[in-house]
């Protein structure tokens, strides 16, 4: 049976998973309204947009600093509220600056969100001894799906964006600090250990060159991914309703779908893992999200573009999760480090995602752009070899790491 400490861990770092999709859906998916509340133009829009995934990096390697002295538990614990708050503030300004503090706040916060969130996940993985990444990710997708039905219900009933937030941050911000006491993992931050000649050993010096090729397949593929990802975050709304003629009501709703279907593919997505290896999984989804894509940019009308992007999501869902847990697979005894330099590729990957389909359109068009990413998705399948086989490890029979072997994020101390 699974220790008490194990399950409520799990529970607590679930809602913070849950608590980010709902506040980042809120963003992407309201930022048309967003954009002409400040009276951003589209040429400036996709500064503002790729402003948030460079902070956020920053975020990310801050944190891997941080985790260094202090535990990955507090970091997370700051984290949430800060993003919560951040998210408010952009629906509560006035002036163009003011919206861009609040989402320079909300960039760096975010990045080291989500490198503390899937380092501890890493960690329970570990302690676990079978695989449960994909139903962190699960959680995400279902708050993602709460957050963009409260972004329709603003559209539909025409609400402020103050008071589409206010309600949810009210909520969240307290639940998500009460939540953080059970937090499993974190409680005995490593540091840097001096060799006998004054170098410092593993991930760091010479060590961190070797780790930096062996996470490179692991980095492309989550650049790819977050290629896709943000094309989808940044550009459906527009999309739909720019492309494809819908209502600004109607834009809301693909990613929402897309929410949908990355929750139901992370929700069996273990069980295919444990039954079927990670390798077949990660190529699975890659083929399934570039056939999304390719629906995506021949869509004659609103409807087929949602089916592609509800098909994109069933496909995209499964690779992020697996590629922080091949990470820690692959770095057990430095599996913090590995994930906050993966994680840097996620925001790499929106970085380059949401510029790149919003000049391709300009230059060409938007129904071609969506091709980019389609064939960036295909790329995974050179790379799917990497992620070894997670069935073997947390399979049946595999003997479950005892909870005091595992450290902050996975790493054994």
């Amino acid at each position: 049976m699974t220790e008490p400490r194990l399950r409520h861990g799990r529970a607590s770092l679930a809602f913070s998973f849950f608590s980010q999709g709902v506040a980042f859906a809120l963003l992407v998916t309201r930022i048309p309204a967003i954009q002409e509340r400040y009276g951003i133009s589209d040429a400036l829009l996709p500064l503002f947009l790729a402003a948030v995934p460079v902070l956020a990096g920053v975020g990310s390697v801050l944190t891997e600093r941080i985790v260094r002295r202090a535990p990955v538990s507090a970091v997370l614990r700051w984290a949430q509220p800060v993003v919560l708050l951040a998210l408010l503030g952009v629906a509560a300004g006035d002036a163009m600056w003011q919206v861009a503090v609040a989402l320079g706040v909300f960039g760096l916060s975010v990045g080291a969100l989500d490198a503390s969130m899937n380092m501890l996940g890493v960690g329970l993985q570990a302690a676990y001894g079978r695989s449960i990444m994909l139903g962190f990710h699960a959680a995400y997708s279902l708050g993602g799906i709460v957050g963009a039905s409260l972004a329709w219900a603003g559209a539909h009933w025409d609400l402020a964006l103050v008071v589409s937030y206010f309600p949810v941050v009210v909520v969240l911000v307290p639940a998500a600090l009460v939540g953080s006491r059970w937090y499993f993992g974190g409680e005995n931050p490593s540091r840097d250990k001096a060799t006998g000649d004054g170098s410092k050993d593993s991930a760091a010096g010479d060590g961190g060159r070797v780790a930096f090729r062996m996470l490179l397949p692991l980095a492309l593929v989550m650049t790819f991914a977050y290629i896709g990802d943000s094309t989808v975050s940044n550009w459906s709304a527009k999309y739909l309703q720019d492309v494809l003629g819908s209502s600004e009501e109607l834009a809301t709703v693909p990613y929402n779908a897309y929410m949908v279907t990355t929750l139901v593919g992370r929700a069996v997505g273990d069980l295919g893992v444990r039954r079927f290896g990670a390798v077949a999984v990660v190529r699975c989804g890659a083929v399934l999200a570039a056939a999304g894509f390719a629906v995506v940019a021949a869509a004659p009308g609103a409807w087929t573009g949602m089916a592609g992007f509800t098909v994109l999501g069933l496909g995209l869902c499964v690779i992020v999760p697996q590629t922080f847990a091949a990470a820690g697979r692959l770095f057990e005894g430095r599996s913090d480090v590995a994930v906050a330099r993966l994680n840097v590729f996620n925001y790499v990957g929106f970085l380059i995602g949401s510029p790149l389909v919003g000049a391709l359109g300009d230059a060409w068009s938007y129904r071609g752009a969506m091709l980019v990413p389609m064939a960036l998705v295909l790329l995974t399948l050179v790379y799917a070899g990497s992620f070894g086989d997670g069935s073997a490890r947390y399979g049946v029979g595999h003997e479950r790491p005892r909870i005091a072997d595992v450290g902050r994020g996975g790493n054994r101390v």
